[in-house]
């Protein structure tokens, strides 16, 4: 169990890399304008995203088998919580790859900004999952 714990952080702490550089890839495509650069980035962002979901696949699995297989919060309302956490995470790492077709199609709709303030979520998301399991509130 303790192993599958290690692995389940270790590959958590991997998605959240891609979750807050995969935005900032996307605040410089919105300022980019020559057609080379677009293309690098374009690259380095479907990269990014192919490996994020490779690793946040089985960080989901570790800790669905950590809560259902093992009974780490079981009956507790912590975990309830950290599950609609984790569900919001997981709708941002869609968004994230339907904001990459739209660069992809060159249809973005957003500025810049827009961009760098959808950086922080996952920052605010992090902090929540993290405060729920370590303090276990309720």
């Amino acid at each position: 169990m303790l192993w599958v714990k290690t692995i389940h952080i270790v590959l958590i702490t991997g998605w959240f890399a891609g979750l807050f550089y995969l935005p900032r890839i996307f605040v410089n495509l919105a300022l980019e304008t020559h057609p080379a650069a677009i293309a690098r980035l374009l690259v380095m962002a479907r990269k990014l995203y192919k490996f994020m979901t490779l690793l946040a696949v089985p960080a989901l699995l570790c800790g669905f088998w950590l809560w259902l297989g093992v009974g780490i919060g079981r009956g507790q309302g912590w975990i309830h919580a950290k599950l609609g956490v984790v569900i919001l995470l997981v709708l941002y790492h869609v968004i994230c790859g339907r904001l990459l077709v739209r660069f992809e199609r060159h249809e973005n709709r957003f500025p810049a900004v827009f961009y760098r303030y959808f950086n922080e979520l996952p920052v605010f998301a992090m902090l929540a999952a993290v405060a729920l399991v370590v303090l276990k509130p309720f």
